[in-house]
């Protein structure tokens, strides 16, 4: 059940969301080929007749929307790519883009931004400070956020405080997920190759078995989290792919593991990666082997800024905020969050008729949700004093 008040003016947009939704649906894009998307966003700004900066990591864009005081600068950012997902969902909107589909809800968070611009232009005398739109590439990976930063663009445009959202089939459509402090978790990857010896499975004694060392990696592994953190601390370490062998009767040569790490602190993290590190010098010197390891730092963790979270929460429909555990999902907002005090929340999209989770190849939602991700981003522009009402 839908809870969230909307204004006239949002309702009147609906329809017109709705439709920028349906568009972007089309024409998926995967990290960094986002030039259709661009392109559309880019001919809707005009549109607007808003000026914006383009090219920015690539296919990344940036509006600026000045107000009449100018007094701070408000960030908004939403992600424009897409997955390798071929969509299954049976609509007049489906993509048109094989083995590609908005399967995370870029699209709508697209929409709910170009929604957000049209409204500020319609009442742009309301607007006091300045606000920055951000329409940010590859968020799925390797991470658009990173290059943005460190190009300089929260620099440059003066942006004081930022805020993002996703759609989240988790939380009922209607309500906001969110929290103070550490909310998604740092990511990092690591991969692991065990350079044994190959020979016939009937004489293992001549051979060094790779696909065994690899079992007790798998399962060493597993007790770093158990009996090297302390137990208070979340910590999730995932080895999700194996690949050893092709001959029943054959001892592998070599085996290869890649895995993912998740945590809340960088001290966490860093134990962790020691940890793994030492475990494999040790099964080296065990096995007479040599194994190869590779970490990746991938994603910070999305940590909300106490006071700013305060004022998102005061600025919403009490009836409508849940606050939420922390979750092991990571979303590269972090890197802005690292720069600038900023808020990250989930937008319910969960029912009874929309279901499917995240990156499933049926994911829908109901797009009046969509509304309500304006509405919610006025609402902050009022509570912060940006926005008259």
């Amino acid at each position: 059940m839908i809870l969230l008040y909307l204004s006239k003016d949002i309702q009147l947009l609906q329809d017109e969301i709705r439709i920028i939704r349906r568009e972007l649906h089309q024409i998926p894009e995967l990290a960094f080929e986002e030039y259709k998307t661009a392109e559309y966003i880019k001919g809707y700004l005009n549109k607007l007749k808003l000026t914006y900066h383009d090219k920015i990591a690539g296919t990344g864009i940036i509006v600026l929307i000045q107000g009449t005081e100018g007094k701070k600068t408000i960030g908004f950012r939403a992600d424009m790519d897409a997955l390798t997902v071929e969509e299954e969902n049976e609509v007049d909107y489906k993509s048109i883009h094989k083995g590609k589909m908005h399967a995370c809800g870029h699209d709508g968070h697209q929409a709910i931004l170009l929604g957000l611009a049209k409204y500020l232009v319609m009442n742009k005398e309301k607007l006091r400070d300045n606000v920055v739109l951000i329409f940010q590439p590859a968020e799925e990976g390797p991470g658009g956020a990173l290059p943005i930063v460190s190009q300089g663009y929260l620099k440059k445009y003066s942006i004081d405080e930022i805020y993002g959202l996703h759609l989240f089939p988790e939380i009922p459509e209607g309500k906001m997920g969110v929290r103070q402090g550490p909310m998604m978790s740092q990511t990092g990857e690591f991969d692991i190759t065990i350079h044994g010896k190959g020979g016939h499975g009937a004489m293992p004694h001549n051979t060094i078995d790779s696909v065994v060392v690899s079992a007790q990696l798998i399962t060493g592994l597993q007790a770093i989290a158990s009996r090297s953190i302390n137990p208070i601390e979340p910590v999730v370490l995932t080895i999700g792919k194996v690949v050893a062998g092709e001959i029943r009767n054959v001892i592998a040569s070599e085996a290869r593991l890649e895995g993912t790490i998740r945590s809340f602190k960088q001290e966490v993290h860093d134990t962790v990666k020691e940890r793994i590190t030492d475990y494999v010098k040790g099964l080296e010197n065990i096995h007479n082997c040599k194994i190869t390891l590779e970490f990746r730092d991938m994603y910070p963790a999305v940590t909300n800024d106490s006071f700013l979270t305060s004022e998102f929460i005061q600025s919403q429909e009490s009836s409508v905020i849940q606050i939420i555990d922390p979750i092991m999902l990571a979303e590269d907002f972090s890197y802005y969050q690292k720069e600038i005090p900023g808020v990250f929340f989930f937008l319910g999209s969960g029912s009874d008729h929309y279901y499917y989770p995240l990156h499933n190849s049926r994911f829908n939602y109901n797009e009046k949700i969509l509304g309500y991700g304006v509405q919610a981003y006025l609402n902050i522009l009022k509570q912060r004093d940006a926005l008259e009402n």
